[in-house]
């Protein structure tokens, strides 16, 4: 991602996200597996949490161990909020413990990732 972009690209992914998560989603096609959403979820948090560890560091010139934990923090809270607007804001969505859950394994899973991206060195 290129440094210049990387916190707009992050905010309009952000806000798409929320978008998303709040409007009612009819005739989606079903993909066969009873999780499916979970894995949609799981993968969304991910890719949140890589976004922003990007912007962290770019945009906020954080070290690489702040802007890790700066990006699982944002990402969790973001989706808890999500999930209580789906409850509270509309009548055709409903809290799920279990997409909170999933949420916080794709950050905690990008986190793992980036922390032994940054930490493992090819000595020579």
């Amino acid at each position: 991602m290129h440094k210049k972009y990387a916190l707009i690209i992050t905010l309009i992914y952000s806000a798409l996200l929320a978008f998303v998560s709040l409007i009612r989603l009819n005739n989606l096609p079903d993909v066969g597996i009873t999780f499916g959403d979970k894995i949609y979820h799981f993968l969304a948090y991910t890719i949140l949490v890589l976004l922003w560890f990007g912007s962290f560091l770019s945009s906020f010139k954080l070290k690489k161990t702040q802007a890790i934990i700066y990006a699982v923090i944002l990402s969790v809270i973001f989706g808890i909020i999500i999930e209580v607007l789906q409850e509270t804001i509309t009548d055709y969505r409903d809290l799920d413990v279990y997409d909170v859950l999933a949420n916080t394994f794709g950050a905690i899973t990008a986190a793992i990732v980036l922390w032994f991206k940054n930490s493992s060195h090819v000595k020579n």
